[in-house]
């Protein structure tokens, strides 16, 4: 891995900084509308009964990215959006597609944002969104990478099923990329972050097997449903050494064999929680020889 400058690095410090007092800023003012109370009987009126609660609920202003969206009849789109606190949740943003709507311009992915919505059934209804800023545009190859992310969290996170500090690990994520630093390192430390938050990779630091703390001389294969184990002459599974597993538990990947090792292991675990289902932005990813 090329050396990251002083420099570079304040750069993304700051940039993520800034990233996070403005998400900090919308998580601080989000509040959920309670129930609108049934108004007293009075003489000469009706007692109105309290609405549905799926259609009082209202989550305002809370800190998301768009990672997908699809046409929706005429004029609207289902939106995709990782949010800090409540997950990956499913908008439909009514008259989106209109060439006058507000919400045209600010619904891209990539870019902090504030939203609001209505309703508890699986897709809600958007009632507000605001461009946050804070991170740099990606491009050109970080782009590409951008998208894969958004492919891994669409295809491997449940709805509705809050990670926070996953979606802090993807704010970091982005401003490394749009800053230019290796995106192969980058996007393990993602792929790491995002098996262990999901729960499908524990520790990778005890070999599960035998109860005992990874050798870095010992060779090994990660079982994708029980964890670390001595690698056998008949395993097909990527073998990687106990040194690679340590460096990965850790975040370094300055050994140029740890990065070698942990982009077939990351490449198996993966299409193996995926089902075998093809990663569409992986592949064009690993044409262009960048993963």
């Amino acid at each position: 891995m090329a050396a990251i400058s002083a420099d570079t690095t304040d750069v993304v410090a700051l940039s993520a900084a800034a990233t996070e007092s403005a998400l900090a800023t919308a998580r601080n003012s989000s509040v959920t509308k309670p129930k609108r109370a049934a108004r007293s009987a009075q003489a000469g009126t009706t007692v109105r009964r309290p609405k549905s609660a799926e259609q009082d609920t209202r989550i305002l202003a809370q800190p998301g990215f768009v990672l997908h969206s699809y046409p929706y009849k005429e004029t609207s789109l289902i939106v995709d959006v990782l949010t800090r606190e409540h997950g990956r949740i499913a908008l439909v943003a009514k008259g989106a597609k209109r060439p006058h709507s507000t919400l045209r311009g600010v619904l891209q992915t990539f870019q902090p944002l504030s939203v609001s919505w209505s309703g508890k059934s699986e897709v809600r209804t958007l009632t507000a969104a605001e461009w946050v800023g804070g991170l740099l545009p990606l491009e050109k190859s970080a782009l590409l990478c951008g998208f894969y992310l958004n492919e891994l969290l669409v295809k491997l996170l449940a709805r509705d099923d809050p990670h926070p500090a996953l979606f802090d690990h993807y704010v970091s994520t982005l401003n490394q990329l749009a800053h230019g630093e290796s995106a192969p390192i980058v996007l393990r430390q993602f792929e790491r972050a995002l098996l262990k938050e999901t729960g499908v990779a524990a520790d990778w630091t005890t070999c599960t097997l035998l109860n005992k703390t990874v050798d870095p001389s010992t060779t090994y294969v990660v079982d994708p449903e029980h964890g670390v184990r001595p690698a056998r002459a008949a395993d097909v599974w990527p073998k990687v050494s106990g040194k690679t597993l340590l460096d990965m538990e850790s975040e370094d990947y300055s050994d140029p064999t740890t990065q070698a090792q942990s982009k077939f292991l990351m490449r198996f675990l993966l299409s193996h929680h995926l089902g075998g289902v093809q990663l569409n932005t992986r592949q064009i990813l690993i044409d262009l020889t960048q993963l």
